[in-house]
């Protein structure tokens, strides 16, 4: 049986959502920022939390075509089913009119604005707090900018030159005449993560007791080591990364088909997720992502009643092939979620046979649910799967009650191995040892004397269908050729997506840049 974990952020989240509201409404209505009796009381410092509450609730509210919209670009995913703008983009086709670049846009900027809201709040609380709670409000204000700090790391990733605001004032965004490039913005949170460090929590996030699963000191390292890595600053990538390792409060999770479901909610390996729950109830409220985009448009489930999902989201055959041929296991079974017909695809364009492919290699998953769709996707990413026999009793949505991982130390140890590779020093461990560590949970020989091609494939093979990270590997790495597959043809002036017509209509700097 696997056991129910219920977490008190997502909680704290669904519960508070009404008064953060009215809260923020209050502080925008200068008449009651001055007077407590009637608005906001700046003097409870103890409600000081709600503030950071209310940006961790922005922050978590994602909606289904966002993380599409940063994801769906790579050899390692294709887009499928019936949304044309996101088979555009995945073929790096951009349409300035693709709804779902505009709400990336629109919802990200909404919650950095947010997040410039909940800091300046928590300066007004601090104005009256005593010794402790200024330093608990620097705290705030630290994970606040850590979270603001992943947003604008994913809007540049996916747009390139985007805009730094620095207060809640949109007024301040009126008058823009340039643009921060990608390197600037990356630079910029680089140093935002050194002025947060300092006063983090020196935990893991599960070790957080007051918000569980929140930001910590680690997180701010691997977002600073994230941003440097895009600037192909190695040096400091190392030295963050190296900082994570050296720490020792990290551990790859032992068994890697569970990470991504609900044994591995929370584990000694996140470093960051985006949290939900349903509160260990069949009904009633729960904090939720809406995952049916990730899955097959028909199933068979093990839990009689379980939604299918809409099949917009498929592992690439490409990177099938590419798993096979290293004779990876766990984790092929993992990230792709098989149907028959991505089965017979496979049989048909390879020298495999049925009888030849690994037994894993069926539409029927280890815990008995079977994909049978036969039109959209021939995949399913297992990433984004969680099996029926782990739902909550009475619950029925695609995925409910699943987290979203966002970074884990697989990944630190595979950028820190990289980074030596291009040149980089560091004492906490060798690429040798952080790459092996990976492989062994993959089941995979160790190997000696590691090259960059090496740790590449190895990011590649443990990362696919995670945030469009192999997208953005080859693009930095200048690795074009593995971007042309397909009937695809990448070139480098493909790297960013397209700003949407209403955000030109509404800065035309923004289609000065597109004209350029």
């Amino acid at each position: 049986m696997i056991p129910i974990k219920i977490n008190k952020l997502p909680m704290l989240l669904a519960m508070l959502g009404i008064m953060l509201t009215s809260c923020s409404e209050q502080l925008n209505q200068p008449e009651l920022n001055n007077n407590f009796a009637g608005g906001t009381d700046f003097s409870k410092t103890e409600n000081m939390i709600f503030s950071l509450i209310g940006v961790y609730q922005a922050v978590n509210s994602r909606g289904w075509e966002q993380p599409l919209v940063v994801a769906t670009r790579g050899d390692d995913v294709n887009a499928a089913g019936d949304q044309q703008g996101l088979k555009n983009q995945d073929r790096y086709v951009y349409d300035n009119s693709f709804f779902g670049s505009r709400t990336l846009w629109e919802t990200y900027y909404t919650d950095i604005i947010s997040a410039h809201t909940g800091m300046e709040q928590i300066e007004r609380f601090m104005e009256l707090a005593d010794e402790d709670g200024i330093a608990l409000g620097s705290r705030y204000i630290a994970e606040a900018k850590v979270l603001r700090s992943l947003l604008l790391f994913q809007l540049s990733q996916v747009y390139g030159a985007v805009f730094i605001p620095e207060s809640s004032n949109l007024e301040d965004l009126a008058d823009v005449t340039e643009v921060p490039s990608k390197d600037e913005v990356m630079q910029h949170i680089s140093n935002q993560m050194d002025e947060a460090i300092p006063f983090l929590l020196d935990m893991r996030p599960n070790e957080r007791t007051d918000l569980p699963g929140g930001v910590t000191r680690y997180t701010a390292l691997m977002i600073k080591a994230a941003a440097n890595q895009e600037l192909e600053n190695y040096q400091i990538v190392a030295d963050a990364t190296g900082q994570i390792i050296s720490s020792g409060k990290f551990s790859l999770f032992l068994e890697f088909y569970e990470l991504f479901k609900t044994p591995g909610k929370l584990s000694d390996e996140s470093l960051f997720e985006f949290q939900y729950s349903d509160f260990g109830a069949g009904e009633g409220d729960r904090v939720s992502h809406l995952y049916a985009p990730y899955g097959p448009n028909s199933w068979t489930p093990t839990v009689k009643g379980a939604s299918s999902g809409w099949g917009f989201f498929e592992p690439s055959m490409k990177y099938v092939e590419f798993m096979l041929d290293r004779g990876e296991e766990v984790r092929l079974e993992t990230s792709v979620f098989f149907s028959q017909r991505g089965i017979d695809s496979l049989i048909a364009i390879t020298d495999y046979t049925a009888a030849t492919l690994p037994v894993f290699v069926s539409p029927t998953t280890r815990d008995g649910d079977t994909n049978t769709a036969d039109v959209r996707s021939i995949f399913s990413s297992g990433k984004h799967y969680l099996p029926t026999n782990q739902l909550i009793p009475g619950r029925t949505d695609y995925g409910s009650n699943k987290n979203y991982i966002v970074f884990r130390y697989a990944e630190t140890l595979l950028m820190h191995a990289e980074a030596l590779l291009q040149g980089a020093s560091s004492s906490a461990i060798s690429a040798d040892q952080a790459v092996n560590l990976v492989r062994e949970r993959a089941g995979l020989a160790p190997l000696s004397g590691v090259t960059l091609d090496q740790v590449v494939d190895e990011k590649y093979a443990e990362l696919a269908m995670e945030w469009g990270k192999r997208f953005f590997d080859m693009v930095r790495l200048e690795r074009y050729d593995e971007l042309s597959y397909e009937g695809r043809i990448f070139t480098q002036d493909k790297t960013f997506v397209t700003y949407h017509q209403d955000q030109i209509d509404e800065f035309p700097i923004l289609g000065e840049l597109t004209n350029n």
